[in-house]
């Protein structure tokens, strides 16, 4: 497969971490650091904070997403943001079903299908995350758990609707442990995600398909798992409350192309 026909994507996802003060600060921090990436640019703050980061990242390379989107466009759901509302006020992208917000908040493949379908009518680009816990891992399930996955959030949609879709593998058992899958496994599943794509939409669709690889991505191990053929970026946590790390990141996937 050839890379270069497809630009490399780097997200931060900053899970429920900084304030507004904080996040003007790490924008600014950033926007020098990353200016010259040769690849996507995504940061995902926290709801209070994604319009001081789309005020901030004004005129950069970086795009801002949300982390998480109802499916409902409106109603009476205490406490939830429908993707219509993100899209108003700027955002472009918007991770669904994080491994986090399936095990704290018991959302199914269902749900994130429902959500995808919404993101998608909302005109925002969607990166739904799929990945097996450590049992499923230590029980050798993950080609079948993460298939069932994809294919469930894909459900219905037509194929020019996938140009909007990014799929990020995130093995649950490396969120936030330190562990991380190395660059063989790693590249496995996400080869298995992109052949069942191909059986859904066909080999066109599934080769332009990016793919990205979330679970414990720092500067150390980042060479390994954006040299694969078939990770064509990363979906970053921990690293990408750091600056210097998060550019690093960047760069190197710049460079892979």
């Amino acid at each position: 497969m050839n890379k270069s026909n497809k630009r490399a994507i780097i997200v931060g996802n900053w899970k429920m971490n900084n304030n507004r003060a904080q996040t003007e600060s790490l924008i600014k921090s950033l926007r020098p650091l990353v200016k010259n990436a040769n690849c996507d640019v995504v940061i995902c703050p926290p709801f209070t904070s994604i319009e001081t980061a789309i005020s901030k990242a004004a005129g950069s390379n970086m795009q801002i997403g949300a982390q998480n989107c109802h499916f409902a466009r409106s109603g009476a759901y205490t406490g939830e943001i429908s993707a219509y509302m993100l899209k108003e006020i700027g955002v472009s992208h918007v991770i669904l079903g994080h491994s986090e917000r399936r095990q704290y908040f018991a959302e199914k493949s269902s749900t994130v299908h429902l959500k995808l379908l919404s993101a998608l009518d909302a005109g925002l680009t969607a990166i739904v995350c799929v990945g097996e816990t450590l049992k499923q891992h230590e029980n050798k399930t993950t080609t079948e758990i993460v298939s069932i996955q994809t294919k469930v959030a894909l459900k219905g949609l037509r194929i020019e609707q996938m140009k909007n879709v990014i799929i990020a593998y995130e093995p649950v058992w490396a969120i936030g442990t330190g562990k991380t899958a190395t660059s063989n496994q790693a590249a496995q599943v996400c080869g298995t995600i992109r052949k069942t794509v191909e059986q859904i939409f066909g080999s066109s669709a599934s080769q332009a398909l990016r793919i990205l690889y979330g679970g414990s991505m720092n500067p150390t191990n980042c060479e390994c798992l954006l040299s694969k053929d078939d990770i064509d970026g990363g979906l970053i946590g921990g690293a990408s409350l750091r600056p210097a790390d998060f550019s690093s990141i960047i760069n190197f996937a710049g460079k892979n192309r």
